[in-house]
């Protein structure tokens, strides 16, 4: 039987979103904002939040009048996005969704205008077959000329400042983090202390090193043209070693007209008389 994929039982953790999502609602805001002004959104456009968790982005996003649908293949969450969870914040409506979905596999196709992946939640999967069909299904539910927008770690930065280990205390609960990488991948093995619990959780999560240069080549192979690359959420330029994040932007490029229009007839009619 094959190994269980890690990240089915961390994301579904109660203690996850305590580690990660209950913090720096502020700086999550700030970002989105300056994105959406960046890329100059129109309003009512229609955004796809790949691996959206418990919705934070999408409901950030919904409010400022666009039509989002997230997708995340945890069922608790989704679950919690779609009551809008216990921070009061509005549950599902006629412009916010909310679906299970594993994204390596087939969804809506040319309907967004943009989709978004925040917070390294890419990276995640054991083959690069896999992390391709993600993109695959991506950059498919896209619009021509649609953007998505990519915000991964920098790994030549995290190499760099890789520290083996930390431990961290939020509200009683204790994380001690071990981390270590290789030619290929990061690691980081989480032990949670919690006065619930009869004794200690442990999760190893494992993300893929991604450079620019793979996210190029991957998104290139699926009809997206790179165009802009930020390197923190200030979206100040991208410096290989300086930056903490690897923020991708890429356009779906638009068929060429010749792909559109084939010459169907010896007298050079495209259509047929008739109709």
């Amino acid at each position: 039987m094959a190994e269980r994929e890690w990240f089915r039982d961390w994301f579904d953790s109660p203690f996850y979103h305590k580690l990660y999502f209950e913090r720096d609602e502020k700086e999550a805001g700030a970002f989105i904002r300056r994105l959406v002004d960046h890329l100059q959104l129109k309003p009512g456009s229609r955004i796809l939040d790949v691996a959206c968790g418990r919705g934070r982005h999408s409901r950030i996003l919904a409010a400022m009048g666009f039509d989002v649908t997230g997708v995340d293949l945890s069922p608790a969450s989704i679950e919690f996005a779609k009551q809008g969870g216990q921070t009061g914040s509005p549950g599902e409506n006629d412009n916010l969704h909310f679906f299970v979905h594993d994204i390596r596999l087939p969804f809506w196709g040319n309907y967004f205008d943009h989709a978004f992946n925040f917070f390294t939640s890419f990276g995640y999967f054991r083959t690069a077959r896999e992390h391709e069909a993600a993109i695959r299904t991506i950059t498919r539910s896209l619009k021509p000329n649609g953007t998505l927008v990519i915000d991964y770690l920098n790994v030549h930065h995290a190499e760099d400042h890789l520290l083996p280990g930390v431990t961290k205390n939020y509200n009683g609960t204790t994380y001690d983090i071990q981390k270590w990488d290789n030619n290929s991948h990061f690691y980081k093995k989480i032990k949670i202390a919690d006065p619930s619990l009869t004794s200690p959780l442990e999760f190893t999560e494992i993300v893929t090193k991604f450079s620019l240069g793979d996210f190029t080549d991957m998104l290139s192979y699926h009809g997206m043209q790179v165009e802009e690359v930020f390197g923190d959420y200030d979206l100040h330029g991208y410096d290989v070693r300086k930056t903490p994040r690897l923020i991708v932007m890429g356009r779906k490029k638009d068929p060429k007209p010749a792909d559109k229009e084939k010459r169907l007839y010896s007298d050079g009619r495209k259509t047929d008389a008739l109709t």
